[in-house]
């Protein structure tokens, strides 16, 4: 790898436990699915080098507003961890200076339209004849092949063909999009797990791997058991508001003052529920005693438990059915989540301090590491902020930097 391996990442910074630390990851990538997948390898510890247009950078760079003070918060919050560096492909010292980053890179992740990385000098057969133990990934929206490979996919539009709007939203209302980009964010994460995966096993055979990873298959794999539904019996799932297909009473329901998320998994937790709500009858009644009997007489169970939900404060039904360990919530809002006492503990607010606007937070890593949180070593960087560090350290003098710089090939911020 481009590092020790366990010890040391870009420059020489020390990164104690930090599994990637030591893997340099050549960055192409733009807008959500790739940068997602580049900031959870660069959160790991790899040294993301992120390759931006002179100019304008990445598109979400210019997203909003909102900003915070004159960058976008879109682009803030997916490129922490990541360094900069401007070249203008067009030019061959540009392009020159690329292949030099190829040559010391471990990872290359691009989400260009299938074809252009290849049109632009730098296809898999190329980097691969150059550095054979590269790992290689593009990440589209449909796949590198197929009579869909070439269309133009943004999320919402890979929502709705991989049939995810069509089971989200209530059953009288239209087709819904999560209100996430979910089609981005899964195509980055799953990209993100091949990549390491693809990491590992170059440990063991010393040669690298091309991964295509597309955004339609991240959305076709979150079907799980909808699709399974669908495969298995034929039938097509539906909308279903926020119900489960498949577990009563699994859904939202009003309460005296709001609403409640209820979750009744096994025939256990029924009974509980039941007493927690002092629901004697319904405990005792046939056609509710197992889930299948819950779900075939959904709309008598229901008819059955919301006049009671209704008559309770959610804090109360909450409180009760917490007590008798009914797996149960409130709907907060954004800001009601992200100051949450449990969201605080589990350091999933991550502070940045950014170089121009000054400490800013963001959403944290969902995970520890010996006990660590995950910690932003880099502030998602200015366009170009590293230009300079990064060819010095491809082996580039300083008049050559200079040189490249006078003649729009480079492109370095001043901090």
């Amino acid at each position: 790898m481009a590092g020790d391996g366990a010890a040391t990442g870009a420059a020489g910074e020390r990164r104690p436990g930090l599994p990637l630390a030591g893997v340099r990851v050549l960055d192409l990538t733009r807008v959500m699915v790739g940068p997602y997948c580049t900031m959870m390898l660069g959160d790991l510890g790899a040294d993301v080098v992120k390759v931006e247009i002179p100019g304008r950078g990445d598109d979400t760079r210019h997203w909003g507003p909102p900003f915070a003070g004159s960058e976008s918060v879109y682009y803030l919050s997916i490129n922490r961890n990541k360094r900069s560096i401007a070249l203008d492909l067009k030019q061959a010292a540009a392009r020159d200076a690329l292949w030099r980053l190829v040559d010391g890179a471990d990872v290359l992740v691009e989400n260009f339209s299938p074809g252009t990385i290849g049109r632009l000098g730098f296809g898999y057969d190329a980097v691969r004849a150059r550095n054979p133990a590269i790992v290689f990934a593009s990440i589209s929206g449909f796949g590198q092949s197929g009579p869909d490979y070439q269309r133009t996919a943004y999320d919402l539009i890979v929502q709705g063909v991989s049939g995810m709007m069509s089971i989200t939203g209530h059953p009288e209302g239209p087709p819904t999009r999560l209100g996430i980009p979910i089609a981005d964010i899964a195509g980055g994460m799953f990209a993100a797990y091949a990549i390491a995966a693809a990491l590992f096993d170059r440990e063991r055979s010393g040669e690298g791997s091309y991964i295509d990873v597309s955004m339609l298959g991240g959305q076709a794999a979150l079907l799980t058991y909808q699709a399974g539904l669908y495969l298995s019996t034929g039938a097509t799932p539906a909308r279903l508001g926020n119900a489960h297909p498949m577990i009563a009473p699994y859904d939202t329901f009003r309460t005296a003052d709001g609403y409640a998320n209820i979750a009744v998994g096994n025939d256990s937790l029924w009974q509980r529920f039941c007493a927690a709500l002092e629901l004697p009858d319904l405990a005792a009644d046939a056609r509710f005693a197992t889930n299948a009997g819950r779900s075939m007489n959904r709309e008598a169970l229901y008819a059955a438990i919301e006049p009671r939900l209704s008559e309770l404060a959610t804090d109360e039904v909450v409180s009760r059915l917490d007590a008798a360990g009914v797996p149960c919530g409130p709907i907060r809002d954004v800001a009601q989540a992200m100051e949450d006492a449990q969201t605080r503990a589990q350091d999933l607010v991550m502070p940045v301090d950014h170089p121009t606007i000054g400490r800013i937070e963001v959403a944290g890593a969902p995970y520890h590491i010996d006990g660590e949180a995950v910690r932003a070593r880099h502030a998602p960087p200015l366009l170009g902020q590293q230009t300079r560090a990064i060819l010095a350290e491809a082996g580039y003098g300083d008049e050559e930097i200079a040189e490249l710089l006078a003649s729009g090939a480079a492109q370095a911020s001043e901090v």
